[in-house]
C-alpha cells in the first residue's frame, strides 16, 4: 500500500487538507464524502473536521494542521487546503496568515447566487477558485481557474436488471396502495422551492391517462411545510388520485440508491440549485429525467436523449414533457440507458477525483 492509501503514513507526507466545518449533513457534505473515497486512492489527505466521516483516522484538527504546515513538504511544495464553505475559507486564511502555514488555498464554488462583499473579499484571497459548472462560474466575480463537475458513485447508483421487478420490490407505499407497474418520483425536502407542487399538479393532469404509473414524493416534510402538503393532498384527493400520487416521507439514506434503481422517471423541479446531484444519481441508476433549468442540469441532461429540461415553475412545460415521457415506454427506457452511459463517460466520482487531484498537483 502506498503512502496515499495508508491511514498511518507520516504527517509530513500529507499533501491535501479538506475542510469539513458543517455538523449538519448537507449537499456539500454529500459531494465531499463521495469524492473523498476516490481521492484517497490518488493523494495522501486528511479532513479538518470529524463530521460524518466513516473513517475517523482521516480526521485532523485545526491545531494539528497548523503544526504540520509550519514547513512545506520535503521537496519544497506547499500543501493544498480545499475549502467549500465561507467559514472554511476563513479558517484556511487564519492558518496561512496567523500561523504562517505553508498552504495553497482552493475554494470550490457551486452556488448560483451573488455573494456579499465580505465573501467576495475572501474569494479574492484564494490561491485558486474552482466552479462546479458553467452556471456557477457565471456568478463568480473572478474567472475560475477550472470548471470541474461533480460526479456520483456509479457502483452504488446502478440500473437494475429489470425496472419493473425493482419497482415492485420497493417498500415505499402505505399498506393497501397499489404499486402500479412502474414508478415516477421527485426526491428531496418537500417544499415549494423544490417544485413539489409543480410535480403534483402535473401528475394530477397526466396520470389518469397512464394507469401503469404511480407517482411518489420522497423526502422530509418539516412542520413548517405541513400545510403546504395538506393543500396538495386535498388537490390529489379531489382528482381521485390518492392511490396514484403518494407522499412516502423521509427514507433512510442507505435505501436511496435502491429507490432510484426502481424508478422509471425521476423529476427534479427546483427553483435553484447549487449543483444538484439528484439528476446524476437518477441517470446513473438508469432512470429517465425531467429537470428544471436549475443548477448544472441544463449542462448535464441532453434534451430528448436522457430526458428533458424545462423552464423553472413552468407547469405547462412539465405537463407536456411528462406526456411525452410516459406515452412511450420504449423511449423512456432507452433514455435511462443513454443517461447511464453519459454518467459513466463524464460524471463519475472517479472522474471528478482524478480531475481534482490533477489540478491540486499542478497548483502545488
Amino acid at each position: 500500500m502506498n503512502a496515499a492509501n495508508h491511514p498511518d503514513s507520516c504527517h509530513n507526507e500529507i499533501e491535501l487538507i479538506i475542510g469539513n466545518s458543517n455538523p449538519n449533513f448537507s449537499g456539500v457534505t454529500s459531494t465531499m464524502l463521495q469524492v473523498l473515497s476516490e481521492q484517497q486512492k490518488l493523494i495522501n489527505l486528511r479532513v479538518m473536521g470529524k463530521y460524518h466521516l466513516t473513517d475517523e483516522s482521516l480526521n485532523i484538527s485545526f491545531w494539528q494542521v497548523a503544526k504540520i504546515c509550519r514547513k512545506p513538504l520535503a521537496d519544497g511544495r506547499y500543501r493544498i487546503f480545499h475549502a467549500r464553505r465561507v467559514d472554511e475559507m476563513i479558517q484556511s486564511l487564519i492558518l496561512k496568515h496567523v500561523f504562517q502555514a505553508k498552504i495553497k488555498i482552493i475554494f470550490s464554488s457551486a452556488a448560483q447566487r451573488y455573494r456579499s462583499n465580505s465573501t467576495l473579499w475572501l474569494i479574492d484571497k484564494m490561491d485558486a477558485v474552482l466552479a462546479m459548472c458553467k452556471a456557477s462560474a457565471s456568478y463568480l466575480h473572478r474567472q475560475p481557474d477550472a470548471i470541474i463537475y461533480h460526479g456520483v458513485n456509479t457502483d452504488i447508483y446502478t440500473p437494475p436488471v429489470d425496472k419493473t421487478e425493482a419497482w415492485q420490490s420497493l417498500n415505499l407505499l402505505p399498506e393497501g396502495v397499489e404499486k402500479g407497474k412502474r414508478g415516477i418520483a421527485i426526491l428531496g425536502r418537500v417544499r415549494v422551492q423544490k417544485g413539489v407542487h409543480v410535480f403534483v399538479k402535473s401528475c394530477v393532469q397526466v396520470l389518469d391517462k397512464y394507469p401503469d404509473y404511480t407517482a411518489i414524493v420522497v423526502g422530509l416534510i418539516s412542520s413548517s411545510n405541513e400545510s403546504f402538503v395538506k393543500t396538495l393532498k386535498a388537490e390529489i384527493a379531489q382528482a381521485g388520485l390518492s392511490q396514484r400520487i403518494v407522499f412516502a416521507g423521509e427514507q433512510h439514506f442507505a435505501d436511496i440508491p435502491k429507490i432510484f434503481s426502481g424508478l422509471s422517471l425521476v423529476v427534479a423541479l427546483s427553483d435553484n440549485e447549487g449543483f444538484g446531484l439528484t439528476i446524476l444519481e437518477a441517470m446513473s441508476s438508469g432512470a429517465a429525467v425531467l429537470a428544471s433549468e436549475a443548477g448544472a442540469w441544463p449542462e448535464v441532461v441532453r434534451d430528448g436523449t436522457d430526458g428533458y429540461v424545462v423552464p423553472v415553475n413552468d407547469l405547462t412545460a412539465v405537463i407536456d414533457k411528462m406526456e411525452l415521457l410516459l406515452s412511450n415506454q420504449e423511449k423512456l427506457a432507452q433514455m435511462g440507458i443513454d443517461g447511464r452511459q453519459r454518467v459513466l463517460a463524464h460524471y463519475s466520482v472517479q472522474h471528478e477525483a482524478k480531475q481534482l487531484v490533477e489540478f491540486f498537483r499542478h497548483l502545488m
